[in-house]
């Protein structure tokens, strides 16, 4: 059987071979005789091709991403976040000795906590030293040092964040500084190439490509804080030390900060998530004029008309649409139910822009500031209704919303805005805006939290915690306990603090 085989191909070999020479033969023979079998009706020289005859696959040309690698790969920035050692103070339980004799005064011992170092990427976007990162690479920092990608070091200094968008804003001294122009990430259509530009592994000025897979994902990893997340997919690799760098178009243009990855392994699996630029520019413009994040709301509870009507008592309605954002509740004093919109209403555009998700409407909201106004196409009884709205704030006004000069343990507070209040259901409260290094930063306290009782006492207003706070200081254990809560939409988690005190605070 094998040696058949062998026969036949040395047959077939043989009969080709005879084939290709003929037919370089007659080529070369009619060239002599000046009869190109090749040529053009013009008489072109035979390796010149008409597009006419060139095959499809032929005229398709790879992407050239060098241009947009070289003109990026200077503006993206290696950070290193440090936060020093830390003393807290732990509550101990009463022992059986302690118990047993009557003595139910709870003890208190100092802990030591170890150094931590983190490591990540940021986008320079002035060419004074701003720079844009993600939250989550500076937080809770004590020391935060840059390092060029012409290996020039620099400390910087924390400007602002945004846990609520992941964003946060540095600045380093100097000038001419390389800078990535910023893109409009509205303009991203999927499949579009895409590079994403940073640090992974700790290895500086990395390039890796791919394409654009989704626009407005939610993903989910924001939700302990209440955060935003409309995030741009991407199948460009995206791997730990990406958080903070550049996703950029083949024009070089910055489209994306890199946030995030989805994998199994913890390591690139094919889903990379970037913020868009729609949200960037909006949250450095802000905390760079106020410290704080100005978020314009409409004032309205709602979701994806999708999902409702997976529910078993929309599933057969018809809303005239299937795409859009079912109204649930309206709130009292808001924008929207000053201009009329009712439970059951779908949005599916703002200001001419089309809104299939809760997510796009967020992100479309971010863009704007309370005191604007917006046009609002809603369908009701599948017929369009166009409405005038006037955004307004979290605490239910226009005015301009800045940090508190006031700060106490290292904390900055801010007032409970009536949607979250209505939302967790809580009647008190105050919330962390910002932590700076200090003893509740010590203690595990993040932004966000909402601050709901200090030594089991309500808190109302930052007076609360001052007073309290005093009262510590003259008591024997000089400790306080601090309970409250984290938004998380309808979910919400606890956090209970001990912070120790000293004479000297």
């Amino acid at each position: 059987m094998k040696k058949t085989t062998s026969i036949i191909a040395y047959t077939l070999t043989c009969v080709c071979c005879c084939v290709f020479a003929s037919v370089i033969t007659t080529n070369l023979v009619n060239r002599k005789n000046g009869n190109n079998a090749y040529a053009t009706p013009q008489g072109a020289p035979y390796t010149t091709l008409t597009q006419a005859a060139m095959p499809a696959a032929l005229k398709m040309q790879p992407v050239d991403l060098t241009d947009a690698a070289e003109k990026t790969v200077h503006g993206v920035v290696h950070i290193k976040s440090t936060v020093k050692s830390r003393t807290q103070t732990v509550q101990v339980m009463p022992d059986l000795f302690d118990q047993l004799f009557g003595y139910g005064r709870p003890r208190y011992r100092q802990v030591q906590s170890q150094p931590q170092v983190g490591y990540g990427s940021g986008v320079i976007l002035t060419s004074d030293g701003y720079i844009v990162t993600n939250n989550h690479v500076i937080d809770n920092a004590d020391e935060i040092q840059v390092t060029l990608n012409d290996s020039r070091e620099f400390t910087a200094k924390l400007v602002g964040t945004d846990p609520n968008t992941d964003l946060a804003l540095i600045k380093i001294d100097g000038k001419d500084f390389p800078v990535i122009p910023m893109g409009d990430s509205d303009d991203l259509r999927l499949g579009e190439w895409v590079l994403a530009v940073g640090n992974p592994f700790n290895l500086t000025s990395s390039v890796t490509a791919g394409v654009v897979s989704a626009k407005s994902r939610k993903i989910g990893i924001y939700e302990d804080n209440g955060g935003l997340e409309s995030f741009i997919q991407t199948d460009a690799a995206i791997n730990m030390g990406n958080s903070g760098g550049a996703l950029v178009n083949v024009r070089g243009e910055l489209v994306g900060i890199n946030a995030a990855l989805e994998s199994p392994t913890g390591t690139y699996a094919g889903y990379g998530f970037a913020i868009p630029t729609t949200i960037v520019k909006k949250v450095v413009s802000d905390l760079k004029e106020y410290g704080s994040v100005q978020r314009a709301i409409l004032g309205i509870n709602g979701d994806d008309l999708a999902k409702i009507r997976q529910s078993d008592e929309y599933k057969d309605k018809d809303f005239g649409t299937s795409e859009g954002v079912y109204v649930i509740h309206v709130g009292d004093d808001s924008g929207a139910a000053a201009a009329g919109i009712k439970e059951g209403d779908v949005i599916i555009s703002i200001d001419g822009k089309r809104v299939k998700t809760l997510n796009e409407l967020q992100e479309t909201l971010l863009k704007y500031r309370p005191g604007d106004n917006v046009t609002v196409v809603v369908l009701r009884d599948k017929k369009e209704k166009i409405l005038e709205i006037g955004l307004k704030n979290t605490l239910g006004n226009t005015e301009i919303v800045k940090k508190s000069d006031r700060e106490i343990l290292g904390a900055v507070f801010q007032d409970v805005p009536d949607q979250i209040r209505r939302q967790l259901n809580i009647a008190y409260g105050v919330q962390v805006s910002s932590v700076k290094p200090g003893l509740m930063k010590d203690a595990g306290v993040k932004s966000g939290l909402i601050i709901l009782k200090i030594n089991s006492r309500e808190i109302k207003s930052v007076a609360d915690i001052e007073e309290i706070y005093s009262e510590a200081l003259k008591s024997q254990d000089k400790v306080l306990f601090i309970s409250g809560v984290y938004q998380s939409g309808s979910v919400f988690r606890r956090a209970n603090y001990a912070i120790g005190l000293s004479d000297e605070e």
